[in-house]
């Protein structure tokens, strides 16, 4: 762990930026045309009609696509840079527990509640008229894309949506943001908070949503720490996963029930629940950290014992 990197964090740091760069270039001109030829519509009508109901299940598989392309590649990239075994640098390995997984799903559910209390705190922020407009342009635009994506007509399209909505994101993002940003900012401030902290922030700022800003900077505190503390990322998707499928489900549910999604979307909690959820979050993150300190020892008495490591 104190080793030195063979590439210093800073140009790390370079490297991964660029790659997130050119792949979301290479994203936003290949996505429309693979669109294109789906929907058979022209290139520049692409993203209109992705936002047109009957193309949710298309507008699904092609943010999907991006999503592949900006997130999981350039981490991938750099790990290769950077180990032999790229997916070990990234957090991939089987040192995990039930009880682990159990307190994920307790932290999960705490996460939400805070998330949703820090919403409505964020919507309480005063900031300019010209600046509000902007962040409204943009939290309209989120949210259109992502009202064309929920539409759920049947079992098959919740399933497609729990896939790509759910399970992608929370598998291409933690790569990138806890495999990837995470692991270069503390090695390069030598702080964990330093380095959870500029994550979690660079995390919610790529969303581009002011209104959503402080729940998911929340978030990603939450899921750096569980990083962190077990170095498993499996434990990061498992996590992301279940918050996007718990809202994911819930849209479903109000779409067959004939209800607004979008006055769904738009619901927040009472400010002093976040206050309850932070304790909660406290009280079960040190079990977790206790936890994740006997796995990692367990593992790596074992990795310690194989034979290919007693040989001299």
């Amino acid at each position: 762990m104190n080793q030195k990197p063979s590439i210093d964090y800073p140009l790390q740091f370079a490297i991964l930026l660029g790659l997130l760069g050119l792949f979301l270039v290479l994203s936003a001109f290949l996505v429309p045309f693979v669109g294109s030829l789906l929907l058979h519509v022209p290139f520049l009508q692409v993203l209109p009609a992705m936002n047109r109901p009957e193309n949710a299940n298309t507008s699904r598989i092609l943010n999907t696509l991006a999503s592949l392309l900006a997130f999981l590649f350039p981490a991938l990239i750099l790990a290769k840079m950077l180990s032999k075994r790229p997916f070990a640098q990234l957090g991939f390995n089987s040192a995990i527990s039930n009880k682990q997984l159990l307190l994920v799903i307790v932290i999960t559910f705490a996460s939400m509640v805070l998330s949703g209390a820090l919403g409505e705190l964020n919507e309480r922020i005063p900031i300019p008229a010209k600046w509000f407009a902007k962040a409204k342009a943009l939290e309209d635009a989120y949210k259109a894309a992502m009202l064309s994506m929920a539409y759920m007509k049947t079992t098959g399209d919740y399933i497609l949506a729990l896939l790509v909505l759910a399970a992608a994101p929370a598998l291409f993002e933690e790569v990138l943001f806890r495999g990837g940003f995470q692991q270069i900012f503390i090695g390069w401030t030598k702080n964990k908070w330093a380095g959870i902290i500029i994550t979690s922030i660079l995390f919610s700022a790529i969303h581009f949503s002011y209104f959503g800003f402080l729940p998911r900077a929340a978030l990603g505190m939450v899921l750096g720490l569980i990083f962190f503390y077990s170095k498993n990322i499996w434990l990061n998707i498992a996590l992301h996963l279940l918050n996007n499928a718990f809202v994911v489900t819930q849209l479903y549910i109000v779409s067959r029930r004939g209800e607004s999604i979008e006055k769904t979307m738009d619901e927040s909690m009472p400010i002093w629940w976040g206050a309850i959820a932070l304790v909660f979050l406290i009280v079960f993150f040190k079990p977790f950290k206790q936890e994740s300190d006997i796995v990692l020892a367990s593992a790596n008495n074992k990795l310690d014992s194989s034979p290919e490591n007693m040989i001299s």
